[in-house]
């Protein structure tokens, strides 16, 4: 076989992903034409080769093969082979794999015989991913996921390239099949932390790309963009994230060069001083990323194309295009050193790789978007920060390479209901930062409540990027809503960045601890039917889950329905206070002012306090922490500088959180542990406890009784404890005559959603008069069920009286 890219790469050094692709000698049973590596009692790898070659390099998709050798038995018996592990008992004739020569049975985590697969057996599994969302209206069709109810799934590798240990990419040396068994049964958890071993953990990502990003395909004018980000400063909406879309560059050009697409040349009558551009976004605290379409090459009326013609060996005189081949190395070099890395130095933080062209090169089998994907994430730490690049999902370990840009939606209500789920679902292939669209990118219509819904949602999602098309009728400001949705927009917006302290302690979990930020309910509660029947509820980091709602408010009632399962235990709204009993199905219902976010018993979810109101994502001053009632609990607020080049353990600032609930209740925050001098020296804390029922408390710091400012807010049941200027090596606490749960207001309650229901005043006070009335609950539903209500109305009723149980 003829190979490709074989001449010495001279990005070898600083292009290289770090492997451990071979495999331990003493989990391998190999014959003359088999062999088999025992990776774990759930994951066999299983090759066969009429050559008896084997591939011991890292691919595309693994790069480490390098386990802990687990206990497994071989028994040979001349033409038979079996390999026996707790979980997997796997059965060979030593021929060709074949239907009847080749099969495993799989046992569960008792032991039980779960499922038998045979050699080309398909696998029924729960889906991944899929490369785009580019003109989604609704639902599409996912590739292939590593979970499944049966028990198994399968990867094939046997087409992937292999990573050379200089960086080089080639062709496999022979034929062969090479294949994966993931046996995991229903343990989602465990085969998704081996799944990260073999094929490379989820990187760290960057603090700043855990906020707000602001993108629109527009011509903005550096007048007009600066006008922009100092009204929202004004309007106080926080963005982390500049994106330029592809209007940076030149793009009206003579139409000998071909389209305008790609461009590696400012617009000066846009921007006449580029850097000067770069350094006042950055003075106001946002990284900036830079749209680039590079499939067309380089043209002659490009700034590089002197430079990188020459570089390559062309007569800059002919003015023959540089065309775009990821395969030569010589390009890969010019490619980053000519047209991306002086761009860098005038202060582009990372790029937006807008690949459109499909999947073909010059070596068969090699996908060119995964190529950018790797090498363009590879270079993006040259300049000693996080590594960080945006661009679509080019297969099975693309969760290497994040952030995943899922493409061009349509404005539908069909386009945001499916996102929750192709978000969750994603975590089965390990892609756990998808960025949409939020708001959707094109044509559609305009609606202000589908806007708040999307915002709503984005704000509960891996990344939250505002964007949309060179529609002048069609972008995301707030203020171009009616004041409802412009409110709620903001109010969302800023809730982002709040949430920042949590969301980069998941940050961490996903990495290190393998966790993605976004699961699908059944990873938790594999053995209930009910978690795989609400495709659009997720847990969100460890403390809470989430239900956006995707739907329109019914007109007349004000709320909007989400159908949910909660799971056995107690779940406290995370806005408004209500308490649940879980272990259930049951129908929730928000107006448009907030979703369905639910807390478990005990949650502890660390904030910023915008108070004073700041768009920067350092670590915080002042904190906020919501501790949830119900339950005991525990949490480590993990903080670092934010953009360090590695992950290293001294990095880290640890301040552990714990609640406890027992005859003499508290709550404690410990000093902080490890690098101090990554979080200010000294913080204040608003301490919020929400569902707690009234109750007398003592403040103590370092064992000191202070005096802290107290209040308690009936409505959402939320006792507040402001405690000021506390240095962070100080311990916290506070201690409890009572943590009793919170008594739902149901009159209350019930009173308010009538009060903004379209009915008539006459049916609204009959309602409330038989709520009033009625015994019990469920007195109050049986007289309600005769009304003929709206089903809204009801439906809403029903969650308030059963809320709990």
């Amino acid at each position: 076989m003829e190979h490709t890219m074989k001449e010495p790469n001279p990005l070898a050094i600083s292009l290289k992903l770090q492997a451990e692709p071979c495999g331990r000698a003493d989990a391998i049973i190999q014959g003359e034409r088999y062999r088999f590596t025992v990776l774990t009692p759930e994951l066999i790898r299983m090759e066969y080769s009429e050559e008896g070659c084997f591939e011991d390099r890292a691919s595309q998709t693994v790069v480490n093969r390098n386990f802990p050798v687990p206990k497994f038995r071989v028994i040979d018996l001349g033409n038979k082979l079996e390999l026996i592990t707790d979980r997997l008992h796997l059965t060979y004739d030593k021929k060709p794999f074949s239907r009847h020569g080749l099969s495993i049975r799989i046992r569960n985590e008792a032991g039980h015989l779960m499922s038998v697969w045979n050699y080309g057996d398909p696998v029924q599994d729960l889906r991944g991913t899929a490369r785009t969302l580019d003109n989604a209206d609704g639902a599409i069709p996912l590739e292939h996921g590593l979970l499944s109810r049966s028990g198994f799934t399968l990867v094939d590798d046997s087409s992937s390239l292999i990573l050379e240990e200089d960086g080089r990419v080639e062709l496999r040396l022979q034929e062969a099949l090479d294949f994966y068994f993931f046996g995991y049964g229903h343990d989602y958890l465990k085969c998704l932390k081996d799944f990260y071993h073999l094929c490379g953990s989820t990187p760290l990502l960057p603090r700043y790309a855990l906020g707000n990003w602001w993108s629109r395909y527009y011509p903005y004018s550096e007048v007009e963009y600066k006008a922009l980000v100092e009204r929202f400063e004004s309007e106080q909406i926080p963005f982390s994230v500049a994106v330029m879309d592809m209007d940076w560059h030149l793009v009206h050009i003579d139409p000998q060069y071909g389209s305008g697409w790609t461009g590696y040349t400012w617009n000066r009558d846009l921007f006449p001083d580029p850097q000067r551009f770069l350094s006042w976004l950055h003075e106001r605290g946002l990284r900036v990323t830079l749209n680039v379409h590079p499939a067309d090459g380089v043209r002659a009326f490009e700034d590089p194309y002197l430079a990188i013609a020459a570089e390559l060996g062309l007569d800059p005189e002919k003015g023959d295009a540089v065309e775009f081949d990821i395969t030569d190395p010589n390009f890969l070099r010019a490619y980053f050193k000519f047209l991306h890395h002086p761009l860098e130095d005038e202060g582009v933080d990372f790029w937006w790789i807008d690949w459109q062209q499909g999947g073909v090169t010059k070596v068969p089998g090699l996908d060119p978007l995964w190529m950018l994907n790797h090498y363009h994430y590879l270079d993006s730490g040259r300049r000693g920060n996080r590594k960080l690049t945006f661009s679509r999902y080019a297969g099975l370990g693309s969760h290497r390479y994040p952030v995943g840009f899922s493409g061009d939606t349509i404005v539908t209500w069909e386009s945001l209901d499916f996102q929750p789920y192709f978000t969750a679902n994603a975590a089965n292939v390990g892609y756990g930062w998808w960025s949409h669209d939020i708001g959707g990118h094109m044509n559609g219509y305009l609606d202000d409540e589908l806007a708040i819904r999307w915002v709503q949602f984005g704000v509960f999602s891996p990344i939250l990027r505002l964007h949309s098309s060179a529609s002048a009728f069609n972008s995301k400001e707030p203020w171009r809503f009616n004041k409802i949705a412009a409110d709620v927009m903001k109010d969302y917006l800023r809730l982002r960045h709040s949430l920042l302290p949590y969301l980069y302690t998941m940050n961490r979990y996903a990495s290190r601890d393998s966790l993605p930020l976004v699961r699908p309910m059944y990873y938790h509660h594999a053995q209930r039917n009910e978690a795989y029947e609400v495709p659009n509820e997720y847990y969100f980091g460890t403390e809470i889950i989430v239900c956006p709602i995707t739907q329109p408010v019914n007109s007349k009632v004000g709320v909007a329905e989400f159908k949910a399962w909660l799971p056995k235990g107690i779940w406290i709204d995370f806005f408004n206070g209500r308490v649940y009993d879980g272990g259930r199905k049951l129908s929730l219902y928000r107006n448009l002012e907030n979703i369905p976010v639910l807390a478990k018993a005990g949650a502890i979810v660390p904030l910023a306090d915008l108070t004073e109101y700041t768009s920067l994502v350092d670590n915080p001053r002042s904190m906020e922490v919501r501790v949830f009632a119900g339950g005991s609990g525990h949490f480590h607020l993990w903080e670092d500088e934010g953009d360090t080049a590695e992950d290293r353990d001294e990095q880290w600032c640890d301040t552990e959180m714990i609640m406890e609930i027992g005859e003499k209740a508290s709550f404690k925050i410990l000093p902080a542990k490890g690098n101090t001098e990554a979080v200010p020296e000294r913080r204040s804390w608003k301490l919020s406890f929400v569902g707690f029922a009234d109750t007398k408390v003592q403040v103590l710091a370092c064992g000191t009784v202070i005096t802290a400012e107290m209040g308690y807010n009936e409505a959402t049941h939320t006792l507040t404890i402001m405690i000021s200027d506390l240095a962070v090596d100080q311990s916290l606490e506070v201690m409890f005559a009572d943590a009793r749960i919170a008594v739902n207001s149901v009159d209350e309650e019930v009173f308010n959603l009538l009060n903004r229901a379209q009915i008539l005043f006459q049916m609204k006070e009959h309602i409330y008069r038989v709520i009033q009335e009625s015994s019990t609950p469920t007195a109050a539903l049986s007289a309600l069920s005769s009304m003929d209500l709206e089903h809204s109305l009801y439906g809403a009723l029903c969650e308030i009286l059963t809320a709990r149980l």
